[in-house]
Order: C-alpha cells, then sequence, then structure tokens
C-alpha cells in the first residue's frame, strides 16, 4: 500500500509504499476512495496535536472508502460495505485500519467525496451544539463559518432551529455562509463583532457562540454573548489561545465550554455514534450540505494542509488516491 508519511515534526511529507498494519479484534479495514482533511493535520505534523504521534506516522482523521477485511468482534460491519470514517492518524493512505465504532454506513446517494469530509466536521457541530444546550429559537453566533467545522455548524444550527449568525473574513466567505442556511452574516474584516451582533439581537447578545478561532474573536464572544450565554470552544485557528477573565464569566453568569470531539470517541464511543446516525438523518432530510471547495490527489497531501492554513479554502478540502 502507499501513504502519506511525516518521517519527522515539522519535515516534508512523503509519499512512500508503506507495510500494511495487521487488524486487531474489532477493526476493519478500508480501501480510502477519499481523505477529509482538517487543520487539525497540520498541528499533529508539527507535534502539537492534543493527540500526539510519534514519527513517522501517516497522518489524516477521516475518510471515506470500501470494506475490505474486517477482524473478529465486529457486529456491525461487513466486507463490501460502503463506509466513512474517523480514525486517530492513518486517513492519507490507499487503505486504513478503524475501530468499528468509528466506521459508518453510507447512505447509497451520498458519495466518497462527501463523505470524506463528513465525520470530523459535522460529527464536531452535531455533538457540540447539543452539548451547548442549543434550543430552538435561540441565537447561534458561528465564527469562522465559512471554514470546515464553521459551516457545519451554520446548517446544524440551522436545522436544530436557531436564529444563525455568521462570521467569516470577507464577503464571499460570508456569503458562502449564507448560502448555507445563515440568517444573517459578518464580515469581521470590515464590521466589527460585537457590535454588529448587538445590533442584531437588540442589544442582548448570542445565547450560544460556537468558537473554533479563538484569539480577537473569543475577545468579541465574550463582549456579545448574552446573560446565561454559552460560548462552546472548538479550537484556536487564529493560533492564539485566549485568556480567560473569570470576572466576565460571573457578571455575567456566563458559560465556557471547552470541546474536544475527538476526546468522545475514547470516552463515550456510542455517543458519538448516536451523534452521528442523527447528523446522517438531517444530511438524509435535505437538511445538510457537504461543501467541499478543493479536491488532490492523496500525494499532493502537503499542498492540501496549506490551503488550509493560508485559509484559502472554504467548507473541506479533500484528498483522492
Amino acid at each position: 500500500m502507499q501513504a502519506v508519511v511525516c518521517p519527522a515534526f515539522g519535515a516534508a511529507l512523503e509519499w512512500r509504499d508503506v507495510e500494511p498494519v495487521p487488524l486487531s479484534t474489532g477493526q476493519v479495514r478500508i480501501q480510502v476512495a477519499a481523505a477529509g482533511v482538517n487543520f487539525a493535520d497540520s498541528l499533529a505534523i508539527a507535534g502539537k496535536y492534543q493527540e500526539k504521534m510519534e514519527p513517522p506516522f501517516t497522518p489524516g482523521l477521516e475518510l471515506a472508502g470500501t470494506v475490505v477485511e474486517v477482524a473478529l468482534g465486529v457486529p456491525e460491519v461487513r466486507v463490501g460495505d460502503r463506509v466513512m470514517a474517523n480514525v486517530s492518524g492513518g486517513g492519507f493512505a490507499t487503505h486504513c485500519v478503524a475501530d468499528w465504532t468509528d466506521v459508518h454506513k453510507l447512505p447509497e446517494a451520498l458519495d466518497f467525496v462527501a463523505a470524506a469530509g463528513f465525520p470530523v466536521a459535522y460529527g464536531t457541530s452535531h455533538l457540540g451544539l447539543l452539548k451547548a444546550g442549543l434550543k430552538p429559537g435561540e441565537t447561534l453566533v458561528v465564527h469562522g463559518a465559512a471554514g470546515g467545522v464553521g459551516l457545519t455548524a451554520v446548517e446544524i444550527g440551522v436545522a436544530m432551529g436557531a436564529r444563525v449568525i455568521a462570521t467569516a473574513g470577507g464577503p464571499e466567505k460570508v456569503q458562502i455562509a449564507l448560502d448555507h442556511g445563515a440568517h444573517h452574516g459578518i464580515d469581521y474584516k470590515s464590521q466589527d463583532i460585537r457590535e454588529t451582533v448587538k445590533a442584531l439581537t437588540d442589544g442582548r447578545g448570542a445565547d450560544v457562540i460556537y468558537d473554533p478561532v479563538g484569539g480577537d474573536v473569543f475577545d468579541a464572544s465574550l463582549r456579545c454573548v448574552a446573560p446565561d450565554g454559552r460560548i462552546l470552544v472548538i479550537g484556536f485557528a487564529s493560533g492564539t489561545v485566549p485568556q480567560i477573565p473569570a470576572n466576565h464569566l460571573l457578571v455575567k453568569n456566563v458559560t465556557v465550554i471547552g470541546y474536544w470531539w475527538g476526546a468522545y470517541r475514547k470516552i463515550n464511543p456510542m455517543l458519538v455514534r448516536d451523534s452521528m446516525a442523527a447528523a446522517l438523518d438531517l444530511w438524509a432530510q435535505g437538511n445538510l450540505h457537504p461543501h467541499v471547495s478543493q479536491v488532490l490527489k492523496l500525494s499532493q497531501a502537503a499542498e492540501a494542509i496549506g490551503l488550509l492554513k493560508s485559509r484559502a479554502s472554504t467548507g473541506k478540502v479533500v484528498l483522492v488516491p
């Protein structure tokens, strides 16, 4: 088999022939038809991701393809099944091994390219907005709303009955969020987030704020969250981890929720499976529309990651063999 290999933290990625990984009990082997690219892949390659992989390793946290081998102890997956999967690495390869609990059968109409970018982004947003307690009629602000997870939060927030305000950098990105159902858009390059959110909510602020950006954007969130509101911390794409002033939380009765979706695969894998099934139901009902802005070859993984780091992509970037 062939795979993208990170030979050392920070080193250039290589496209190599590698030995297949043997299956353990409860695992399946998938012939990869497409693999989704995430910002977390860039962190893993730099040695900065929460779940550290020791070099040499193959990046890639999500994929779609066909099951070609099944080990003992796998109750729901069979050879020949069309599936998508989330993994702790190894997705940027022609074949990948996954635990059966991380493997989800695909509806016939969901193609491999769209499915490859589904697990991490839609999984993160669906379970995250449940964790934040988003209710119908509440106002949800989504930062980075044209990005991989942000755009899925827009769609799922709308499907959950929220009024969604999307923030993004530039009118084109704002328009993508509006095209995916956002009720209002804020271009943070030309508009003040706090003032605009306050104006759109008659001064009250947002009930829930979904933040994969951090930095100055998080600071703006603290100033425009409603009393008794919730801020869901997804990540720090800005590169700056905010320092949270506890007095602001106290005065406004605000809850800041730290949320790493990947941890739930180990903490409560059945919760993740149930959430993913619900997200696929939303797709089947026509509420979700996976957006893939670029498709590159697996051997172009470094270029694909560069698109994410430079914010030159919208929605998902996907790699194919």
